[in-house]
């Protein structure tokens, strides 16, 4: 234990005077939270509509203001020409071109039906679908008002028709773990999963190659060190660190974006002692691989996008292919990420993620053992 003190001093000294590692450690988790969840988003605050009236109706005026009176929807420019509307489709001038055919308000009441267009920006497949099922809302809820006017106002030979009660299922629909549907709470967790993981493996993957580029791993090779010695006292500073950017992730997530905490801190904590001893075995393998602090970054790089991108944190791996389903049970990102918010948003307790934990303890094994072995103590 003394000579691992010795070993986790010298390694904090020399941490906190790289000028280089400091801005990582301190500066990017604050860069990351702030202004990442923000961009961050698959929500719409504004939708450029290009409206095409043709019909010139009081109904066919209501529709539009009816669209234009939701929050989603900007009414950009109003025309005569479809072709117009194609044209600022093309140049990116309008999302929504919205085509309301003439006679309209006529077919409506006297055949009552009527089809309506929607040219929709589809560039972006996301986009084009929330925008496709905002447009459809509005529509639906106009459609509605138009059947119950028609009703009112429709006469039988007899006179005005009785009213009649008609049975009707009420739907009232309550949003588990995010109330609110709040973006921001379903991003934060899997941002500070992404903090953690870049902090830890970045810096661990540069901790062995410096001491190969500046020269002084040969005189740590020839001192009565022992490899276990050298390892946990190369790596505990960064175990201490990754809690640390936890914490301050945590709190920050809690105090600026309002983050709930419904599960245990504690449970969180302790998982991700694991996780990291995962993610710096990787770092310290590829350490070991490498001669420069250079190849570290750019190997440590390509992988960690590889996880990140087949997390879950962006695209619910529900939704990816079968194949690439299979592959993100070998992604320690992914397991994390989910036991981030389950804890967080569900409150899960053990039980429910004894799986993962099971599963990150036999891969951090795996990782430390490889990088044991491949990392040799030689003069």
């Amino acid at each position: 234990m003394r000579t691992i003190r010795f070993i986790l001093r010298k390694e904090m000294l020399q941490i906190f005077r790289n000028k280089a590692m400091l801005p990582i450690i301190f500066v990017m988790p604050i860069m990351q939270l702030l202004l990442l969840s923000q961009a961050m988003t698959y929500e719409l605050n504004e939708i450029r509509v290009h409206l095409v009236d043709l019909d010139h109706s009081p109904t066919s005026r209501h529709l539009w203001q009816k669209l234009q009176a939701s929050p989603y929807f900007s009414l950009t420019r109003q025309s005569q020409s479809i072709k117009q509307g194609e044209y600022d489709l093309l140049t990116n001038d309008a999302d929504l071109v919205l085509v309301i055919p003439q006679h309209m308000e006529k077919q409506l009441f006297n055949q009552r039906f009527q089809k309506i267009q929607l040219l929709i920006n589809a560039i972006n497949a996301s986009k084009a679908g929330l925008v496709n099922a905002y447009a459809n809302s509005v529509l639906q809820d106009f459609n509605q008002n138009i059947q119950s006017e028609f009703t009112q106002v429709k006469l039988s030979p007899q006179g005005p028709a009785k009213p009649t009660t008609a049975r009707q299922i009420k739907l009232t629909s309550t949003n588990w773990f995010n109330p609110e549907l709040d973006y921001q709470t379903y991003m934060v967790p899997g941002l500070l999963v992404a903090l953690v993981t870049m902090i830890g493996a970045f810096l661990s993957s540069m901790n062995i190659v410096k001491e190969k580029e500046i020269g002084t791993i040969e005189q740590l090779n020839v001192t009565p060190i022992r490899k276990h010695q050298f390892i946990i006292g190369k790596l505990l500073p960064f175990v201490f660190i990754g809690i640390f950017e936890l914490v301050f992730g945590l709190l920050l997530g809690f105090y600026v974006f309002d983050i709930p905490m419904v599960g245990s801190p504690w449970l969180i904590f302790a998982f991700s002692l694991v996780y990291l001893m995962v993610i710096l075995g990787l770092g310290l393998l590829i350490s070991t691989m490498v001669d420069t602090q250079q190849q570290a970054m750019f190997i440590a790089w390509f992988i960690l996008i590889i996880f990140i991108l087949m997390s879950g944190l962006f695209t619910a791996i529900e939704s990816m292919p079968a194949w690439a389903q299979q592959i993100t049970r070998f992604n320690p990102i992914r397991y994390f990420n989910e036991v981030m918010r389950m804890v967080m948003l569900k409150g899960s307790g053990f039980g429910e993620i004894k799986q993962h934990f099971i599963i990150l303890t036999v891969y951090a094994l795996a990782v430390m053992s490889l990088a044991l072995l491949r990392y040799r103590k030689t003069t």
